[in-house]
């Protein structure tokens, strides 16, 4: 098939338009007709040159929602005009992660997706006579792609899929990070460093868990008002305390708050999250994803007294089997999608979306 699709021809610039050629799918793969994509922060640092593992020519994008165009040999969990949603994360269902109730990260296809390619070593997209690399499995950011069978999520399809894409990545990470990885309680205090679409969702997640009170914290505070529509109850900004944003937090709170996520992916507000924790209960989740070769750092006595460091990819949902109850649970309002989306471009204006996403906006 040819089609359009967002080419990053190299790091650092703009994604260019071309039309790109898009092979039938091999055994256990899937081509799907891309209705709907997102743009998130994880897209823009491949982009930038920073990630190590990011290769080019790419196409990005892993938030997206669309129609079985076609199926490879042996697929049997879904068949064309199905409605679906791509998976970063897949669920092969016979990995040792995949039979541990414990995590979602199944490494079935690791190896490959990492590098770029289709599990069988392969790139399924041509332009200009050149190979073109996948991304995170999906490559939203063209109008077809093909996936792995277990990368997929057959979804509902009554639901809108200019709204649902987001349950691809943001919104499943920080409801997740509330309700599978803190499991935030009734009555708890809560605090969500960064308000951007991730954060939104903890703060969402932790409501829905009946979190008694949850602070937003984030510099821009052009945020505050969207975040305490979500749930959160106060808003601060790091910039208008003379002492480090853990101190206030402590004071704030008696000593500390019951769960903390950081949601931005600096390690530095990683470490004020873990020590805004209440001693002997206190448990903090990293959601954001720091740039390569960083290291955290605390003092030990902050863990030996109490407090858990946690971390949690896709927000712990095992992918094929959670991703459609997403979905469901939207359907019938017990999570809001539709307060998330900002902005609706046409596709041919993506770089504007990742301005937008630059400026907080």
């Amino acid at each position: 098939i040819k089609c359009k699709a967002a080419v990053a021809w190299e790091a650092g610039k703009p994604l260019s338009l071309e039309e790109v050629e898009v092979a039938p799918p091999k055994a256990h793969e899937v081509r799907i007709k891309i209705v709907a994509t997102a743009v998130c922060h994880t897209d823009a640092y491949t982009l930038s040159g920073a990630d190590p593992e990011g290769c080019f020519p790419v196409i990005l994008g892993h938030e997206g929602a669309g129609i079985v165009e076609s199926v490879g040999e042996g697929v049997t969990k879904v068949k064309p005009g199905d409605t679906v949603i791509p998976l970063y994360i897949p669920q092969c269902g016979e990995c040792k992660f995949c039979k541990n109730p414990k995590t979602n990260l199944c490494q079935k296809i690791r190896i490959t997706q990492g590098k770029g390619l289709m599990p069988d070593g392969t790139s399924r997209f041509t332009c200009k006579g050149k190979q073109i690399y996948h991304f995170m499995g999906t490559s939203t950011f063209s109008e077809y792609t093909v996936v792995a069978d277990i990368s997929v999520a057959k979804i509902d399809a009554a639901a809108p899929l200019d709204k649902v894409c987001l349950l691809g990545c943001g919104i499943s990470t920080g409801y997740g990070a509330a309700v599978n990885t803190a499991k935030v309680e009734p009555g708890s205090t809560c605090a969500v460093f960064g308000l951007g679409g991730v954060g939104l969702a903890v703060i969402m997640g932790c409501k829905i868990a009946g979190a008694s009170r949850i602070i937003g914290i984030d510099l821009n505070k052009d945020k505050y008002a969207k975040a305490k529509e979500f749930g959160a109850t106060e808003c601060i900004s790091p910039e208008d305390f003379k002492k480090p944003i853990q101190e206030v937090l402590v004071e704030m709170t008696d000593g500390g708050v019951d769960y903390s996520f950081e949601c931005i992916g600096n390690v530095g507000v990683m470490r004020a999250a873990l020590e805004a924790c209440h001693k002997g209960w206190g448990v903090s989740v990293i959601v954001g994803v720091a740039a390569a070769g960083q290291e955290i750092s605390t003092r030990p006595f902050q863990l030996v007294t109490g407090r858990t460091w946690k971390g949690t990819a896709f927000g712990g949902w095992k992918s094929v089997d959670n991703v459609p109850k997403l979905v469901t649970d939207y359907m019938s309002k017990k999570i809001k999608v539709d307060e998330f989306v900002t902005h609706t471009l046409p596709f041919d204006r993506i770089n504007e979306a990742f301005e937008l996403m630059h400026k907080g906006k």
